[in-house]
């Protein structure tokens, strides 16, 4: 993979998210209704409470035990608990369809970006546009460029967008991300 993720501010945190494809798929998983970063920083906060973080310990983890790490104070997110079963869900997927290999979901079979879309649109908690997004992300930040990603990402893989995270490479572009989320809520709420 590439060099070092710049997405949350914490260099801790956006190491853990470079060097571990999980954490970074978790990350992506948190990744709604609180901020970004806020979001990306969730596997750490995982990490150092279970003394490293393994998609493997995770998927053993008992559900509840797991779910109580997540919702002490500071919470993986603002809904700890339904997200922590979603994470815990999101490790038993990888360890029982890709053997705890996260990355075969971009590497088995030399999938296309089309049929990586379609992996990542078929594990717990992502939807076409998470799955999208995370593509994106792969393909921009990751040097993951399966033939066709960027069309599968549809407007997400576009080349110099500041629509999502998959963007983010600086505290400049997070800010151009942020804007352009605002202006698009906005749009939405002036034609809804």
């Amino acid at each position: 993979m590439a060099g070092t993720l710049h997405l949350t501010g914490d260099p801790d945190a956006d190491k853990l998210l470079s060097d571990d494809p999980f954490a970074l798929l978790t990350g992506m998983l948190l990744d709604q209704q609180i901020a970004m970063e806020v979001a990306f920083s969730g596997p750490k906060k995982i990490a150092e409470r279970m003394g490293g973080f393994s998609v493997t310990t995770i998927a053993q983890t008992d559900l509840e035990e797991f779910v109580e790490l997540c919702v002490t104070k500071p919470a993986i997110h603002r809904y700890g608990g339904s997200m922590a079963r979603r994470v815990h869900a999101l490790a038993q997927d990888i360890v029982d369809n890709y053997g705890g290999r996260t990355e075969a979901i971009w590497t088995e079979g030399d999938p296309d970006g089309k049929q990586v879309l379609k992996r990542l649109k078929a594990l717990p908690g992502y939807g076409d546009q998470k799955a999208r997004i995370f593509l994106a992300l792969l393909g921009k930040q990751r040097g993951v460029a399966p033939a066709g990603w960027r069309e599968a990402a549809g407007a997400y893989g576009e080349e110099g967008s500041r629509r999502s995270i998959a963007d983010v490479t600086s505290a400049e572009s997070l800010a151009e991300v942020r804007s352009f989320k605002k202006a698009a809520k906005a749009a939405a709420k002036s034609t809804g």
